[in-house]
């Protein structure tokens, strides 16, 4: 990867003014809000209604993913591995959790012509549409993915390739939209399974981010070693921390973020199943209600 002739040192500041115009993340990001928009705004011109907050959520998911992609932290992603760390949150927790609560299959379906609304429809009753559902499948995705980044290969190939540091950013918010929206998001997805399992599912994401924390935070061995150490020879960047503590941070945040989000998915996912509960003892009343006045009558 070719180096930049030095960056300012690090700080809230530069992490907002350090802002990169980068095509692909701008393209997505224009597309997809403007395409929800305009599927809210045809519901809104037929009279039909779309809760708010599930714009609001997708508004979030994708000024998250934004941010994540195109601000400082996409700046010094390559330069600090605890930046890095942060934006690998960003994208594999809180912008797919924040997609799945917009609900944009429904949206699509609501508002597609016929056509392309049976293609989609097609896609998703597919056998590939199952298989990725499969909530086993897409737990494991999720909590090994990690593990396979930074231990093997992988993320030094994306600290010395460009395409491959894209394709990495792609992979995070892939996944983690495999494992969300069937079980936080609104959508008639395949593999959607109850509550208690969708629970169960949650609790055991939870150790997972912790334990990869904790082991970056102590291995002695160092991620991307050779590309830092590098970096650090060039001009302009003698502002770098210490590698190892900079190592430490970076595990700090996976092992603190990773519950901090959790939790809030943990809490999301219980107000839709109180929700749901509510739901069904009304639907359970009103069935009543009409098998007694039929018995009246």
């Amino acid at each position: 990867m070719t180096y930049r002739q030095g960056v300012d040192p690090l700080s809230w500041a530069t992490l907002f003014t350090e802002w990169q115009l980068a095509p692909l993340p701008l393209v997505v990001t224009v597309w997809s809000v403007g395409l929800y928009a305009l599927g809210v705004r045809a519901l809104q011109r037929r009279g039909d209604r779309w809760p708010v907050g599930r714009s609001i959520a997708w508004g979030v998911g994708m000024a998250a993913f934004y941010l994540a992609t195109s601000s400082g932290l996409a700046a010094y992603d390559t330069t600090l591995l605890s930046v890095h760390m942060a934006q690998h949150m960003v994208l594999s927790m809180i912008v797919p959790l924040s997609l799945a609560l917009g609900a944009p299959v429904t949206l699509a379906l609501r508002t597609l012509p016929k056509r392309p609304r049976a293609w989609l429809l097609a896609v998703l009753h597919s056998r590939v549409a199952k298989v990725l559902s499969f909530p086993p499948l897409a737990f494991g995705l999720y909590v090994l993915s990690p593990w396979a980044l930074y231990f093997t290969g992988w993320y030094d190939a994306s600290l010395a390739h460009p395409y491959v540091h894209e394709m990495m950013h792609v992979h995070l918010v892939a996944v983690g939209s495999l494992f969300f929206l069937p079980i936080v998001g609104i959508d008639p997805l395949p593999g959607r399974v109850g509550h208690p399992f969708r629970v169960l599912l949650t609790v055991l994401t939870l150790p997972f981010h912790a334990f990869l924390g904790v082991t970056i935070l102590g291995q002695t061995a160092l991620l991307g070693g050779d590309h830092y150490r590098a970096l650090r020879e060039q001009a302009g960047y003698g502002w770098l921390p210490d590698i190892r503590a900079d190592q430490e941070l970076a595990g700090g945040i996976l092992w603190g973020a990773g519950d901090l989000v959790g939790l809030v998915f943990f809490v999301v996912l219980f107000v839709q199943w109180v929700r749901a509960s509510m739901k069904e003892a009304e639907r359970e009343d009103r069935r009543l209600d009409l098998l007694e006045r039929q018995g009246g009558g």
